[in-house]
């Protein structure tokens, strides 16, 4: 029953981790195409609140209840290389949060120089490791 409970919050946080992985993105857009000073304010703040206060605390619930899961059931290692390619890229989904801070902070120093074309296609990224995630936990392909 304990596994079920945490498996359960394990897909809660990630749900919430990347609700902020597609959002923060579409902000950078919205804040690369804006022009006066009280819009670019307030996208810093949204960014900041999106990536503090859901993006990071998700992440940290994500792996933290990821690491109970295996430790409650470390024979998922030994069932197919499913797990370890997942593994793989959740730890590149990691990256890419991570490239997500370092361009919200580019963003409140003033210093952001790509345009909202570039973080359209940025914001297309998270699709393509949920998309991939997921296939490997349900359809388990090798």
């Amino acid at each position: 029953m304990l596994y079920l409970w945490i498996k359960a919050l394990h897909i809660v946080a990630i749900v919430c981790w990347f609700a902020g992985l597609f959002y923060l993105p579409r902000l950078f857009v919205y804040h690369a195409a804006s022009d006066d000073a009280v819009s670019k304010e307030r996208f810093i703040v949204m960014e900041r609140k999106l990536y503090r206060g859901i993006m990071l605390p998700s992440m940290i619930a994500t792996l933290v209840f990821g690491i109970a899961l295996v430790s409650l059931n470390p024979a998922l290692f030994s069932t197919g290389g499913w797990l370890h390619a997942k593994l793989t890229l959740v730890l590149l989904l990691i990256g890419y949060h991570h490239m997500c801070g370092a361009q919200l902070k580019r963003f409140a120093r003033g210093e952001n120089t790509r345009t909202h074309t570039f973080y359209r296609w940025f914001n297309e990224v998270p699709v393509f490791f949920l998309l991939a995630i997921v296939i490997l936990v349900v359809v388990k392909p090798f």
